[in-house]
């Protein structure tokens, strides 16, 4: 879709811009990257921490315009027939697992590979892959990974706010009134919320399902394995930041919004959510 908008073929393309970091890096910064921004700090660093205009200036080199359009929050960290306990378990494993995320299971020894999301279950089921990361439980139990795997491990490292985008034409869209393109970007940042809302809604009563009616066993990785997904994406970072300056201004501005942001939602939205479950208790 990417080759088929920016040669003009097409006008427009819905995906996630990471699947295109082998033409540069930064695009997976504009969907989702290991240790990276949540739906909350993506959307401020997007609209209103220069985010949007790093994007701009990222897809104009390949004759692109993006915007925000969806996002499916903090990924689980997926399916495996094996137990995770440490980062030993990880060297060999062939997990499908796409992004800089994938590129950090490399450096961890495991052996990624990128498929369609037509193509994971029935590699799963045929041993193919011993592991899968898709999206989370709403999307995860209508693919029916609970047939090929057993063990559902969260949270995520690799993709902590995966965000969708709209791309067009760059000609196209500059053929479109200035009101056209305020109602589209209008229409896209509507329906960016509406997405994130949804899943939201359903990802609880989703893994509800799972747990009782499948008997999915729900782990969450440990600290030794987290220390590992965090060396290898500070191996990954490095390599980011030596690509091009264009990289690393998008890394840089995404990591300030991250401390930005994320000190603040810890501070005053996570600390609220843990003392209300709390006294609820």
């Amino acid at each position: 879709s990417f080759d088929e908008v920016a040669s003009g073929n097409a006008q427009a393309y819905h995906a996630a811009d990471y699947y295109w970091k082998g033409k540069h890096p930064g695009w997976a910064y504009f969907t989702a990257v290991p240790f990276g921004l949540s739906y909350v700090e993506m959307n401020s660093w997007i609209n209103w921490m220069g985010g949007q205009e790093l994007w701009d200036e990222l897809a104009g080199e390949f004759g692109l315009k993006c915007l925000p359009c969806g996002n499916t929050g903090v990924q689980w960290g997926g399916w495996f027939n094996k137990e995770i306990n440490s980062a030993e378990d990880l060297k060999g494993l062939k997990m499908r697992i796409p992004g800089l995320g994938g590129d950090v299971m490399a450096k961890l020894g495991a052996s990624p590979v990128s498929l369609p999301g037509g193509q994971i279950y029935e590699n799963l089921v045929s041993g193919a892959i011993e592991a899968t990361e898709w999206v989370g439980p709403w999307n995860d139990e209508a693919m029916k990974f609970y047939e090929a795997a057993k063990y559902y491990y969260f949270p995520g490292m690799h993709e902590p706010a995966s965000q969708l985008a709209m791309g067009f034409n760059a000609s196209f869209w500059g053929s479109l009134s200035k009101s056209d393109q305020a109602l589209i970007t209008a229409v896209t940042q509507a329906e960016n919320d509406n997405i994130m809302a949804e899943y939201n809604a359903k990802n609880g009563a989703a893994l509800e399902r799972l747990v009782q009616q499948q008997g999915v066993e729900v782990r969450e990785f440990n600290d030794d394995v987290y220390a590992a997904f965090k060396r290898g994406s500070d191996e990954v970072y490095a390599e980011v930041e030596v690509h091009s300056p264009l990289a690393k201004k998008i890394h840089d501005s995404c990591m300030a919004a991250r401390k930005t942001v994320g000190d603040y939602v810890q501070l005053n939205d996570v600390a609220y959510t843990m003392k209300r479950n709390a006294a609820l208790r």
